[in-house]
């Protein structure tokens, strides 16, 4: 779908994000909510050659996979009025252009007691996109991870950014995947920083 054929004359639209959208939006909105998707995990299964790699060493970032007894946590912003066309046009370079990703509407599932499910537009990549990597290894995709750097940063801190979303905003929600990728990483570059934290001897 086109931004121009989302928007269809709509005055309000949630956008679900489930990666670096639930700390770095980067669009007017009117409100946001914590909650979730079913029938989807996320995993760490797409390649990124933009913001958080290159074409020789492409980051690793998240995608939905289907799968129908998971659920997927993050963030639904709801964007009004002139906020839904500059979104979307925001959006489309950012996620569409830029990552590959494609758009899809799904329920969302606001936490809370007695919560209405709500249409979401969301983006997804799929094994169609020429960068998306696949399944690895936690260790395969901690040791990507923790050498990756695009753009906009290393893609450590997208993996500590979404991890620390997951902790501190759904922290009764398991999310063996990201814990174990994010615990694996930090193995690998801790004792760098033990190193990097030796004095240095005088000549």
């Amino acid at each position: 779908m086109k931004p121009q054929d989302i928007v269809g004359g709509k005055s309000s639209l949630w956008i679900f994000g489930y990666g670096s959208l639930v700390w770095k939006p980067d669009f007017k909105y009117k409100r946001s909510k914590v909650g979730y998707v079913r029938g989807f995990k996320r995993r760490f299964w797409h390649g990124d050659n933009f913001h958080r790699g290159n074409d020789e060493t492409p980051g690793r970032v998240v995608t939905l996979i289907e799968e129908n007894d998971a659920c997927t946590w993050g963030v639904a912003f709801e964007v009004t009025g002139t906020q839904v066309e500059e979104s979307l046009k925001y959006l489309n370079v950012r996620e569409a252009v830029r990552g590959g990703y494609l758009t899809q509407f799904v329920e969302f599932v606001p936490r809370g007691e007695n919560q209405s499910p709500i249409q979401a537009l969301v983006y997804i990549a799929t094994a169609d996109n020429p960068i998306y990597l696949g399944p690895a290894s936690t260790e395969e995709i901690a040791a990507q991870i923790a050498v990756c750097k695009g753009k906009t940063g290393h893609n450590i801190e997208y993996l500590l950014r979404l991890a620390d979303f997951m902790r501190h905003s759904c922290p009764d929600v398991e999310d063996p995947h990201l814990f174990s990728i994010e615990a694996a990483c930090l193995a690998i570059l801790r004792p760098i920083l033990l190193v990097a934290q030796q004095p240095v001897p005088p000549s």
